[in-house]
This record gives C-alpha cells, structure tokens and sequence, in this order.
C-alpha cells in the first residue's frame, strides 16, 4: 500500500465515490418528458426544498413522489418517478468494492452518504443483480445515511454525529467525499478530507493496493 495513513476509520462517500452518477442523464431523462417550459425546473430540482427535506428523512417516499409530481405538473404513476429520480444512479464498478474489501483488511471503514430511501433500494437491487450482495454491511462496519440520520452534509452536526456513533475523533479518521462543500465541511472540524475528483482518486491513494 503505497499509503498507509495512520487513522482508526477510512469514511466513504457513495455517490462518485463507490458508485458512478450521472446528473446529465436523469436531467435529460427528466426534460424529455416535461413540457419544454419546466425544463428550467429541472436544473435546480436538487435544490427544492423538498428534496432536501427527503434527504433528511423529514418526509416519506410518497410525500416525495407527490412533491414531484406537484413540482413538475405531471401524473406520473409512483414507478415513474422511482424511474425518473433513479436514473441518476450509474454503475458500481467492482474494482472499487474489491479495494473496500482489501482496506477492511487494516482498517475500520464506514459509509456517510447523503441520500434517501428510493435510491438505496435502487443501489441495494444494483448490489444484488450485478454482485451477489444484499447490502454493503459485508464490507463496512457503519453505514451513515443522512435520511437515517435527519441531517445532511455540509453540516457540521452530521460529522460530529458520525464521530460520537464511532467513539472516535477527527484527527483519526480519513473521509473522502466528490463534492468540495461536503469536503469543507468535514475539513472545518479537523477531519482530514480528500475530495475524489475522479475515478482514480482513491487508487492513486491507497496505490492500488
């Protein structure tokens, strides 16, 4: 291992991180079946208010699927939606769940992600069909998701929070997440946070252990 960093957890971030997303294709998805006047909508869908609200578990799937029918003015059935929402989610490369399993090896590993309760039965069904895996519980020993949780990255409670669940503190744990707020946000208490820029980032890390 080309570097082995002394800390008791590696945190992992889902979301480009272990699994590929796609923003451009659920927007495409999206636009192609709304009238050309949403179109506008759908560039700041993830901005809603809603959306966050699911992202904290502050409302449920079907109050979510209506938020979206509402938001975009369309009688999509429940699959729909589901359909729609989920088309951001790519593929996760096996690669990346190999090095997981080689890091479990000498480290305590956990997974805080921001999401909500249609994507991870989405990415739970991608772990069964294309792994064999019902869950990443084989491969983490914690698994942080904010809809679980009530609080969402960037802020600060959501680390402190995962910390105490740990028992540990910031300067023992290494967290890498793709988007520079979330980034920050760790970095602000002391957590030492690696932004994935790409898909290499965490190989050219750990030097394809």
């Amino acid at each position: 291992m080309k570097n082995a960093p002394d800390a008791d957890f590696l945190i992992f971030d889902l979301g480009n991180v272990i699994i590929d997303l796609d923003y451009n294709r659920a927007f495409d998805l999206i636009k192609s079946e709304v009238p050309a006047i949403h179109h506008s909508k759908v560039d700041v869908f993830y901005l809603t208010d809603f959306h966050k609200a699911y992202e904290k578990g502050e409302i449920d799937s079907p109050t979510f699927r209506d938020a979206v029918r509402t938001y975009f003015g369309q009688l999509w059935d429940d699959q729909k939606v589901d359909e729609l929402w989920n088309s951001i989610l790519g593929k996760i490369p096996q690669k990346r769940l190999d090095l997981i399993a080689k890091l479990k090896d000498k480290y305590q590993l956990a997974v805080l992600s921001n999401t909500n309760a249609i994507h991870i039965d989405a990415v739970y069904e991608m772990l069964k069909t294309d792994h064999q895996m019902d869950r990443f519980e084989p491969l983490f020993d914690r698994i942080f998701y904010s809809h679980e949780m009530g609080l969402a990255k960037p802020s600060v409670e959501i680390y402190e929070s995962m910390l105490t669940e740990l028992g540990t503190t910031a300067d023992r744990v290494i967290f890498f997440d793709d988007l520079d707020a979330n980034v920050k946000g760790a970095a602000s208490i002391g957590i030492n946070a690696i932004q994935v820029t790409g898909p290499n980032v965490i190989f050219d890390f750990f030097g394809h252990v």
